[in-house]
C-alpha cells in the first residue's frame, strides 16, 4: 500500500520492523530486496541482503544474492558470497554449484582448488561419489584425462562397493571415451557376468536375469558370444502348455530375431530364427500372433512381399486369430490391394460373424471406396446375425452411414426396423432428433410415440429420459403450448420403502428408494390420490398435536 501511494520511506521502515519482528519469514526479506533493486537503489538492496545473510538463511536465498550480484557483473562478490555459502550450507551439491561457477567464468584454476577443498573439508568418511564425479568431469572437460583417471581410482580406492554404482559407470564412460577399455571394463564386465551366471544355474528359468544377462553380453559388441547366450537361453522352454508361462519366453525369441536384423544384419539367420520360434510354439493350444505378424513385416522389409503373405496364410491357417486377420488386412490396405481386403474380411467374418467391429470396419471400406450399395449390403448380412457382440454400435454405424448419404427415407425405414426389435429410450432419442432435422411435427409424433411405447415399462428411469428430452426439443423448436404440454406429463418424485429379502433367513430389513408417478400412473391407479389425501391428513393431526 505504502509503494502505491509512493511512500518509499514508510515503505522501508515497514519492511524494517517486519525483518526485525521476523527475521526467519524469508518472504519480507524477498519483497524488500526486490523493492530496493526496483528503485535502482542497488546498494541498499546488496545492504539488505548481508543483513539477511547474517541470519544464515535457507539455500534460495543465498542464490537470490548471487544472482542479484551476477546481474550488475559483480562476479567477484558473487565469489564471495559463495564462499560464505558453502560454510554456511557445507552439502556436497553446494560444493559442486561453486566449483561449476567458477568454471563457468573462467576461473579454472581456482574452481580445481574448490573440489580438492571440498575433498579435504569431507574427509575419507563423509566421501560422496557426486563430488568425485563432478570433479572428474571438469577434468575431463579440460582434457585432463589423467588427472580424470586418477580422481576415478582414488574414489573407488576408498568409497564402499554399494556406494560405488554411478562412479563405476561415470568411469566406464570416461575409459571408453579416453583410455584403455580393456582395463575398467574387463573387471566390470566379469564381476556382473559371474553374477548373472550364478543367477540362472540356480533358476534357469528366470527369464529376467537372462534378459540382463544378454544385455550385458551385447554391451561387449561380441556377437559369437552374443548368439551364445541367447541360444543357451531359448533352450530353456516353459514347464507348462499355460500361455501366460510362456510370455517372457517369447520375447526373448523376439529380442534374438530384432538383435540378428538389426545388430548384425543377418537376414538368413533372422529368418531361420522366427522360423525355429514359430516351430516350438504349440499352435493348437495357443499361439503368438505378434510373431507371425514380425515375420511378416521382417519379409516385407527384404522386399520379399509373397513369403509375407504365405507367412500370414499359413498363421490363419493353423491358428485364427483375430489379431492376425486384423494385421493381415492393414498390411493389404496399407499395399492398396482392396480386392484382397474383400477377401480376408469375408474370411474374418466366417471366423468371427457375432464381431460387429469387424462389419463395421468392413463397411467403412466399402465406403471410403465408393460402393454405398456394397456397404448397405455388407450392413443388411450383419445385422441379420443371431448373435452379435455389440449390435447397438452396429446399428448406429448402419444409420450414421445412411444420413451421410442423405437417404432419409432409408434412416427412417432402419429406426423403425431397430424399434421392432428393442425400444430402448436412447434409439427413440436419437430417431426424434433425426426427425427433427426435417420436421418438427414428425419429431414430435416420434416422441409421443415412444412415450405411448414406454407407457408400460417397468424402468420408469426411460420415460424419464424421454420427457426431459422431449421438453427441451419444445423449449426449442415449439410454442408455449406444447411446452407446457410437454412440462405435464413429468412425473412426481416419491420417496418409497422396500423389503431386502435374502436366502437364509427371508426379510433382511428394509431400503429406501426413489420412485417417479407420472401423471398417467396417477390415472390409471386413483388410489394414489386417496394415499396422498390421508398423508396429508396425517400430517395435518401431528401438527394439531404439537400445537396442543
Amino acid at each position: 500500500m505504502e509503494m502505491r501511494n509512493r511512500q518509499v520511506n514508510h515503505s522501508r521502515n515497514v519492511f524494517d520492523r517486519a525483518i526485525a519482528l521476523l527475521p526467519r519469514a524469508n518472504q519480507f526479506w524477498f519483497k524488500y530486496t526486490y523493492m530496493e533493486e526496483t528503485l535502482a537503489n542497488i546498494a541498499g538492496a546488496r545492504q539488505v541482503f548481508e543483513r539477511w545473510m547474517e541470519w544464515e538463511p535457507p539455500e534460495q536465498a543465498w542464490f537470490s544474492y548471487i544472482k542479484f550480484e551476477m546481474r550488475y557483473a559483480e562476479v567477484e562478490r558473487a565469489r564471495t558470497i559463495y564462499q560464505r555459502f558453502v560454510v554456511a550450507h557445507p552439502d556436497v551439491k553446494n560444493w559442486i554449484r561453486y566449483a561449476k561457477f567458477e568454471e563457468r567464468n573462467g576461473f579454472i584454476k581456482s574452481s580445481r582448488t574448490i573440489y580438492e577443498r571440498a575433498i579435504e573439508f569431507f574427509g575419507e568418511e563423509n566421501l560422496d561419489q557426486q563430488l568425485f564425479i563432478a570433479f572428474a568431469r571438469f577434468e575431463e572437460n579440460q582434457k585432463e584425462h589423467d588427472r580424470s583417471r586418477v580422481i576415478f581410482r582414488y574414489a573407488l580406492d576408498r568409497l564402499p562397493k554399494e556406494e560405488c554404482q554411478d562412479l563405476y559407470k561415470q568411469y566406464t564412460i570416461h575409459e571408453k571415451k579416453y583410455g584403455d577399455r580393456a582395463g575398467i571394463e574387463s573387471v566390470i564386465f566379469s564381476k556382473r557376468r559371474y553374477q548373472y551366471e550364478e543367477e540362472v544355474k540356480s533358476n534357469p528359468l528366470n527369464y529376467d536375469a537372462w534378459f540382463d544377462y544378454i544385455r550385458l553380453v551385447e554391451t561387449e559388441g561380441d556377437v559369437e558370444q552374443v548368439r551364445e547366450v541367447y541360444e543357451r537361453a531359448i533352450a530353456n522352454l516353459p514347464p507348462s502348455q499355460e500361455k501366460r508361462h510362456w510370455r517372457r519366453y517369447i520375447y526373448m525369441w523376439i529380442n534374438y530375431a530384432l538383435y540378428e536384423e538389426l545388430e548384425s544384419e543377418d537376414a538368413e539367420r533372422t529368418r531361420q530364427i522366427y522360423k525355429a520360434c514359430l516351430d516350438i510354439i504349440p499352435h493348437k493350444r495357443f499361439t503368438f500372433g505378434k510373431i507371425w505378424l514380425m515375420f511378416a513385416h521382417f519379409e516385407i522389409r527384404q522386399k520379399n512381399l509373397t513369403s509375407a503373405r504365405k507367412i500370414l496364410g499359413t498363421a490363419i491357417g493353423k491358428c485364427a486369430k483375430a489379431k492376425l486377420f486384423r494385421g493381415y488386412i492393414d498390411l493389404e490396405i496399407q499395399l492398396r490391394e482392396f480386392e484382397r481386403c474383400r477377401v480376408l474380411y469375408e474370411k474374418f467374418l466366417e471366423f468371427e460373424p457375432d464381431n460387429c467391429t469387424t462389419w463395421i470396419k468392413y463397411a467403412e471400406l466399402e465406403t471410403i471406396l465408393g460402393d454405398a450399395d456394397r456397404a448397405r449390403s455388407i450392413y443388411e448380412l450383419a445385422v441379420g446375425q443371431a448373435r452379435l457382440d455389440m449390435p447397438e454400435v452396429l446399428w448406429k454405424s448402419y444409420i450414421d452411414l445412411e444420413i451421410e448419404q442423405g437417404e432419409v427415407d432409408r434412416t427412417r425405414n432402419l429406426y423403425d426396423r431397430l424399434l421392432e426389435r428393442t425400444h430402448h429410450v436412447k434409439v427413440w432419442i436419437s430417431y426424434a432428433q433425426f426427425e427433427a432435422a426435417q420436421s418438427v411435427e414428425q419429431s414430435r409424433a416420434i416422441y409421443e410415440r415412444a412415450y405411448k411405447a414406454l407407457m408400460g415399462a417397468k424402468e420408469k428411469e426411460q420415460r424419464l429420459l424421454l420427457v426431459e428430452a422431449w421438453k427441451i426439443f419444445e423449449v426449442e423448436r415449439g410454442d408455449e403450448e406444447s411446452k407446457q404440454s410437454v412440462e405435464k406429463l413429468l412425473p412426481k418424485k416419491v420417496k418409497r420403502r422396500r423389503k431386502i429379502e435374502n436366502e437364509e433367513d427371508g426379510v433382511a430389513g428394509w431400503e429406501e428408494y426413489y420412485d417417479y408417478i407420472f401423471p398417467d400412473d396417477e390415472a390409471a391407479q386413483p388410489n394414489l390420490k386417496l394415499l396422498a389425501m390421508a398423508k396429508k391428513w396425517k400430517q395435518q393431526q401431528k401438527g394439531d398435536k404439537d400445537e396442543e
